[in-house]
């Protein structure tokens, strides 16, 4: 997986870049006829090793879908790096914010 290109751009559009999972597919594994929970997991890392994240956190099987891809180290990356961690406590039952996620319903699935 060679997600050079994918880093550049990014970086060309200052740190957050929107991009159809097709898009990512064909540097991902170009041959595979699909998207799968297992490939979607390994482009996460893939990602991640050159310190970028995305929003949704899990990424879709759809190929039709957008997703945005975000660079860790900017003020961005950190809001949602910090959002995902007050998503994640919220999952678990320890409400960081009461109330937040009751007003912003489908951040929830987005951050965990």
């Amino acid at each position: 997986m060679d997600f050079t290109i994918i880093a550049h751009a990014v970086e060309v559009d200052h740190g957050v870049k929107r991009l159809s999972m097709r898009f990512i597919k064909q540097y991902a594994a170009p041959g595979r006829a699909r998207l799968s929970v297992e490939l979607c997991e390994q482009i996460t890392q893939a990602l991640d090793a050159l310190g970028l994240m995305t929003l949704p956190r899990q990424l879709p099987t759809t190929e039709g879908e957008f997703v945005f891809v975000i660079k860790k180290d900017s003020p961005l990356g950190d809001a949602v790096a910090i959002a995902s961690s007050v998503a994640m406590m919220e999952k678990m039952g320890i409400p960081a914010l009461p109330k937040l996620f009751e007003r912003f319903p489908s951040a929830v699935r987005n951050l965990t």
